[in-house]
């Protein structure tokens, strides 16, 4: 046992619980997503005063006004939100709860850590395609989308964390992702860097993502496994196996499973074309080069016409 049961006084955890109830209420019914991301960044900044007095058509600085905008995610725009190949019927209801999510992160109360795990746990459970039981996500971490994330059960994420889930990301129970740990499912081409390709990135059950270590598209990290501090893994990791290094390789199988682990050679086997999630784009879009390249010259075999 490394961890000890902490608990807030009585009246704080009343307290919490019916904030976290009330949100999590009204994110399940038919209101307005983008109202009640609003309605909770202007209380958990402490602002309904400001609001209202603007709401009155009393005069407010422009800044004050920006202010009081950017806590309606409609008035906002996150990065993804310009990807091409995005759903845009799913992505529409995960932008509003990311920018909770995000600016929640933003708040004093994201420190409490007795509060700011069970809420980002109630965000999780409406914004990912799954969240297990007792999940534990700690300040900080972020993602592209939020809906092609799977969490298992009693995973914990801890700061500073970043879940690319352009692709898809599985992560399975009991996984632990340590500090600023990097997690992606979509690469660019080597040639036109705005070619993007969307991959199914896995992390099986009881795995270890240690601190800084980046984990590319594509890589299944398999069920026990360790990925070493710093590391780069760009194949596969072998379940049982610890791979450190950049690029990451197997070194080691975890004491205890030796009979039935892979040998240490089946480590770093890149299958990450096997795990490509395709896309169409629209005839009608808008695209455009954010580099203003002319990318007329040779391309490789695996540039999309």
């Amino acid at each position: 046992m490394t961890k000890v049961h902490v608990s807030l006084p009585e009246d704080a955890e009343e307290g919490l619980q019916a904030f976290i109830d009330e949100v999590d209420g009204r994110l399940a019914s038919d209101e307005d997503t983008c109202t009640v991301v609003r309605d909770t960044l202007i209380d958990l900044f402490g602002d309904r005063e400001a609001w209202e007095r603007w709401q009155n058509g009393k005069p407010v600085s422009p800044a004050t006004r920006v202010r009081l905008q950017g806590y309606d995610p409609c008035n906002a725009t996150l990065e993804a939100e310009y990807y091409a190949e995005k759903d845009d019927e799913k992505f529409k209801r995960s932008k509003h709860l990311q920018w909770l999510w995000r600016q929640f992160d933003a708040t004093p109360m994201a420190d409490n850590v007795a509060f700011a795990l069970r809420f980002r746990q109630m965000l999780a459970d409406h914004l990912f395609a799954e969240a297990g039981d007792n999940l534990r996500i700690f300040k900080g971490v972020t993602f592209s989308y939020g809906h092609n994330i799977s969490v298992g059960d009693n995973t914990v994420i801890h700061d500073d964390v970043h879940l690319d889930d352009r692709g898809k990301l599985t992560i399975g129970d009991r996984v632990s992702i340590s500090d600023s740990a990097h997690i992606y499912s979509h690469s660019h081409d080597t040639v036109d860097q705005t070619e993007v390709r969307n991959y199914h990135t896995t992390i099986g059950d009881d795995a270890r993502i240690t601190y800084d270590a980046m984990v590319n598209a594509g890589v299944s990290v398999g069920e026990n496994a360790i990925v070493g501090a710093r590391s780069v893994v760009q194949g596969d990791v072998p379940a049982h196996h610890i791979a450190v290094g950049s690029p990451a390789k197997s070194v080691k199988v975890k004491p205890g499973f030796e009979e039935v682990a892979e040998p240490l050679d089946a480590g770093g086997e890149r299958r990450a074309d096997e795990r490509e999630i395709p896309y169409e784009l629209p005839d009608d879009i808008e695209a455009f080069d954010e580099f203003d390249r002319d990318l007329d010259g040779p391309v490789d075999s695996h540039r999309r016409e």
